[in-house]
C-alpha cells in the first residue's frame, strides 16, 4: 500500500476507466429496452436493477475516481509543481475503500436489488427487505465517505497551493 500521488492517483484511474465501461455496457442495457416501444427486452425487474446500479456506478465509480481521484490527486500536484498531498494517508484511505464498495455492489447484484432511482427505499417493509439492498446501501455509503475524503484532501490541497502562493509573494 503505498502513499504516493502518483501511484494512488492511477489506481484512481483505472478504477474510474472500470467503473466507465461497467456504466456504459449498463446504458447499453437500457438503452436496448427501448428500442422497441411494445417488446421489453428486459424484465421490469431486471430494468429496476439495471437503473439503480447504472446511477451507483456513474457517480461513485467513474465520476468521482476519474475527476477527483485521477485529475485532482495526480494531475493537480504536477501541475502546480507541489511536491505531494497534503494528506496521503486520507488519499490511500479514500482510493482503497473504493475496491470494497464495488464488493458490497456485486454482492448487492446476488441478492437482487431493484429500488430504481429511490435509493433509500422503506427498509422495514416487506417489499424491499432482503440482503440485496443492505449491501446497496452499504456500497453507497463505502462509496461516498471515500468522495468525501478525497474531496477533503482536495480541497486542502487547493488550499495549501493558495497560501504558499501568497506567502512566497
Amino acid at each position: 500500500f503505498s502513499l504516493d500521488h502518483k501511484r494512488i492517483g492511477v489506481i484512481y484511474t483505472v478504477i474510474g476507466l472500470w467503473g466507465g465501461f461497467l456504466g456504459l455496457s449498463l446504458s447499453f442495457l437500457i438503452r436496448l429496452n427501448f428500442l422497441d416501444p411494445y417488446y421489453n427486452v428486459i424484465s421490469p425487474e431486471v430494468y429496476n436493477y439495471v437503473i439503480t446500479n447504472h446511477g451507483i456506478v456513474m457517480i461513485f465509480f467513474f465520476l468521482m475516481p476519474i475527476l477527483i481521484g485521477g485529475f485532482g490527486n495526480y494531475l493537480l500536484p504536477l501541475l502546480l509543481g507541489l511536491p505531494d498531498l497534503n494528506l496521503p494517508r486520507l488519499n490511500a484511505l479514500s482510493a482503497w475503500l473504493l475496491l470494497p464498495s464495488a464488493i458490497f455492489l456485486s454482492l448487492s447484484m446476488v441478492g437482487g436489488v431493484g429500488v430504481g432511482w429511490t435509493f433509500y427505499p422503506p427498509l422495514s417493509g416487506g417489499d424491499y427487505s432482503g440482503w440485496g439492498v443492505n449491501f446497496l446501501m452499504l456500497s453507497l455509503h463505502v462509496a461516498g465517505a471515500s468522495s468525501i475524503f478525497s474531496s477533503l484532501n482536495f480541497i486542502s490541497t487547493i488550499i495549501s497551493a493558495m497560501c504558499d502562493y501568497t506567502v512566497s509573494r
